[in-house]
């Protein structure tokens, strides 16, 4: 025991006086988390909380222009400023110029337009029930000047999508009352009665929003659900950096012939390695998890919701975190210089963060990435953490994430023992 304490203490004066190593463990998924979450919030709340900015050019003469621009204003979705007659190219400036994002410009005629097309369609519904009969010296238009929408180049393509569909929505709405007036116009009413008029308006279905969760406790997806869970695994696997560079160092500097000579088996000294990076790796988790917490809602950020299962909690904590110990100390044994391992373990992790779906999540990726995507260790420590966090915590959908980390750290032991064993160090 007091063998394993000493060695213990040796590997934590190796971990204290590494700076670099522990500004890169503690400072930078605390920075990393933040920025993430905040980034991420903040796209949110443009798209839910009436954010987004919207230069509105009415040039209609007639009302119907109005109507659409109260629709838009109404809607809670975006932020509208209003001008008249502004050219092609003063639209563009704006955008360009003045921090703006869209522009969407309503033609002269619009309302007449609208209107013939209304009519057109409410007449031509008439005459096929046979109530109305034809006229042949009628010449309705039935084609609109199309609406233009102005972007500036930054604003992504989905996003846009998103835009015009709701724009459609809202002019489909439009049209459909227009038609339905119309419709009344021709059977000799003066408007359409008030009782059909307050349907038209309510009529509108809720869609409920549920998250499927095996938890009688829904938790509400946010940014911070998503974010602490997912960069703190990608930082505590950095720990390869300083770990991994330590047993580079050891090795070539011959402290690893110098502790064979001790009456004292070589594995305590691997043992003391884990221990001190498995306190690292769980206190990493403890000081992200605490700050999402308590801290994120004090700047205006979604609060952290811990899981109601905290003993998967803390076990699946400490697969990953023997995950990253094993997978460091696996790129510290076999590589030559502590370049090698600074180098190869950083982008290894880089790699295993972008397939297995922390950057971009999986869902959106081919079928084959995402195939491809689940040989990394951070992917089943992620969605460990996501059916703890998000999908209720059930035991059954953490038992995937046990059975591959479980493996992983069993394969990357092995290769250690291996390579120690061959180099006659254990």
């Amino acid at each position: 025991m007091t063998k394993l304490l000493a060695s213990i203490k040796k590997e934590f004066l190796l971990l204290i006086y590494d700076k670099v190593g522990l500004l890169l463990m503690y400072l930078m998924p605390i920075f990393l988390v933040f920025v993430i979450t905040i980034v991420q919030d903040s796209t949110f709340k443009l798209v839910n909380e009436n954010n987004l900015e919207i230069l509105v050019i009415n040039n209609d003469e007639g009302a119907l222009g109005d109507s659409l621009l109260s629709i838009l204003q109404n809607s809670g979705s975006f932020k509208i400023t209003e001008e008249k007659a502004l050219s092609k190219e003063e639209i563009q400036y704006v955008l360009l110029n003045d921090n703006q994002l869209l522009a969407f410009e309503i033609p002269v005629g619009f309302t007449l337009e609208m209107n013939n097309k209304a009519k057109s369609i409410s007449r031509g519904m008439l005459l096929e029930f046979g109530v109305v009969e034809a006229d042949s010296t009628e010449n309705l238009q039935d084609a609109i000047s199309p609406l233009n929408m102005y972007y500036d180049p930054v604003l992504q393509e989905n996003f846009r999508h998103s835009i015009v569909s709701s724009i459609y929505s809202f002019l489909g709405a439009l049209e459909n009352r227009l038609m339905i007036e119309n419709l009344y116009s021709e059977m000799g009413y003066d408007e359409v009665p008030a009782d059909l008029e307050n349907q038209f308006k309510n009529n509108r279905i809720e869609i409920q929003q549920i998250a499927a969760n095996s938890s009688s406790n829904e938790v509400i997806p946010n940014s911070t659900q998503h974010n602490v869970p997912a960069w703190s695994i990608f930082a505590m696997f950095f720990m390869v950096i300083s770990l991994g560079g330590n047993i580079v160092k050891e090795r070539l500097s011959g402290s690893f012939v110098r502790l064979q000579t001790i009456p004292s088996s070589f594995v305590l000294v691997l043992l003391s390695k884990v221990f001190i990076y498995l306190i690292v790796a769980l206190s990493q988790l403890a000081i992200i998890f605490l700050l999402g917490k308590y801290l994120f809602p004090t700047l205006g950020l979604p609060s952290l919701e811990m899981p109601s299962n905290l003993l998967g909690l803390l076990l699946i904590s400490v697969f990953s975190a023997f995950a990253a110990i094993s997978f460091a100390m696996l790129v510290g044994t076999y590589a030559k210089t502590v370049e090698q391992a600074s180098g190869f373990g950083a982008i290894t992790i880089i790699i295993f963060a972008a397939i297995g779906g922390i950057w971009v999540p999986s869902f959106v990726m081919p079928a084959y990435l995402q195939t491809i995507g689940k040989i990394s260790p951070l992917h089943w420590c992620l969605e460990g953490y996501y059916s703890l966090f998000l999908k209720g915590g059930d035991w059954g959908l953490l038992v995937p994430s046990f059975l591959f980390l479980g493996v992983f750290i069993l394969v990357c032991q092995v290769l250690i023992f291996l390579k120690l064993r061959a180099q006659n160090y254990i």
